[in-house]
């Protein structure tokens, strides 16, 4: 049987092999501790979880309209207004089954063949991959670790051709969590107004920053821009919903209606009872107390595997800001060995110590940050003091 071209052109996922060790040793007793994690390792608060209750004691579980429900996209429109100060109306809403699929239908409706996508680099794997399969083409653009891995403004004037149709901002940032500054998100505007590039900006990590301001959307800018801007976001990160599968767009009326038409086609309409809870999720009075405790939690975290870092002196990180990674520069053992095997990758860095020292991190390449590793401080305090004494000492035995 052919395969599409569009399927075999996507790369396969260069941590799934280290994934599925992992959990072999686990399951074979092995105290492995994993920096791995792609979401909070909180639980869904309980206010949601009895709305969720509530939806299916009162029969929530028909189909709704593709798009998402009238009153959740009144709420998402009140959330956008009171976080962001900006005014969306319910038919610039897309209610879709987590924001991976919010991000692929923008990029199946505006992205037509040969049209070239910019995304700065350290970028979450994904970005690339959805480009291809609408048809287009990733322009990377390589940020600098001095300026904390945030693209400037003469970064992205470079990059832009007469065949640029987008750019994809992430703030804070998936794998860097570097968190753009208002300064810093307007000069980039600054230079996108003067042209008609669209602007995919996925702020899904928005609630996870730690640099006491509050994230700029780059939609606040101007009215312009604001038509130019397709705002991702989701309740993912935000309420530890990750396996509830709700994203959603903001988007001006043209494109929100075009996705809606492909989503009423492809899935129809994401989880009734998850979008009944999502309601919840975002006007419960119980939301306000667990986002402070979850994002007090992390920046204690952040703080302590920072403060566990800094103590090995073979290896070098960037601070982060948001979310909650921190991506840990390894390039300075590559040529080294350990018990005589040599390491000259970040993928054969991550594999040996999973094997030597059983601790799991992301090795970047497929980030575009090769000479990176991922480490995620979604985990235990216990945990991150625990890992990270591992990796320093699996680098202090490394010999040349």
């Amino acid at each position: 049987m052919k395969i599409a071209q569009r399927a075999l052109q996507i790369c396969p996922s260069l941590t799934l092999e280290l994934t599925a060790r992992a959990k072999q040793l686990k399951s074979e007793g092995m105290d492995v501790v994993s920096f791995g994690a792609g979401e909070p390792d909180f639980n869904t608060p309980d206010y949601i979880l009895d709305a969720a209750k509530e939806a299916l004691d009162n029969g929530v579980t028909k189909y709704t309209p593709a798009s998402g429900t009238n009153e959740l996209k009144q709420v998402i429109c009140n959330k956008f207004l009171r976080d962001n100060g900006l005014e969306y109306f319910p038919s610039n809403i897309v209610v879709s089954n987590g924001a991976k699929h919010s991000l692929t239908n923008v990029c199946q409706a505006i992205v037509e063949e040969g049209d070239e996508v910019i995304i700065p680099a350290p970028y979450w794997l994904t970005y690339p991959e959805l480009v291809r399969l609408s048809g287009g083409v990733p322009v990377t653009v390589n940020t600098k670790e001095e300026n904390g891995f945030k693209m400037t403004a003469e970064e992205l004037k470079n990059a832009i051709t007469p065949k640029t149709k987008a750019v994809i901002l992430n703030n804070p940032n998936n794998p860097t969590g570097a968190v753009y500054s208002k300064e810093e998100i307007y000069a980039l505007a600054e230079v996108i107004e003067k042209t008609d590039i669209v602007v995919i900006s996925d702020e899904i990590y928005e609630e996870l920053n730690y640099t006491g301001e509050k994230v700029t959307s780059i939609a606040t800018y101007s009215h312009k821009l604001k038509e130019q801007t397709i705002i991702v976001n989701g309740v993912s990160k935000t309420y530890a919903m990750t396996g509830w599968r709700i994203g959603f767009i903001a988007a001006p009326n043209p494109v929100a209606k075009a996705i809606a038409n492909m989503q009423s086609h492809t899935t129809s309409n994401p989880n009734s009872i998850a979008q009944y809870a999502t309601v919840a999720a975002y006007t419960h009075d119980g939301g306000t107390q667990f986002l402070k405790d979850m994002t007090q939690s992390f920046a204690r975290r952040r703080k302590l595997i920072m403060d566990e870092l800094n103590k090995i002196e073979q290896i070098s990180y960037v601070r982060p800001d948001g979310a909650f990674y921190v991506l840990v520069n390894v390039s300075n053992v590559f040529g080294k060995k350990y018990e005589g095997t040599y390491v000259s990758t970040a993928h054969e860095f991550a594999n040996l110590l999973l094997e030597k020292a059983l601790v799991t991190v992301i090795p970047c390449e497929s980030f575009a940050a090769p000479e990176y590793v991922r480490l995620s401080y979604a985990i235990s305090d216990e945990d991150i003091k625990k890992g990270v004494g591992r990796i320093g000492a699996f680098v202090r035995a490394m010999e040349n």
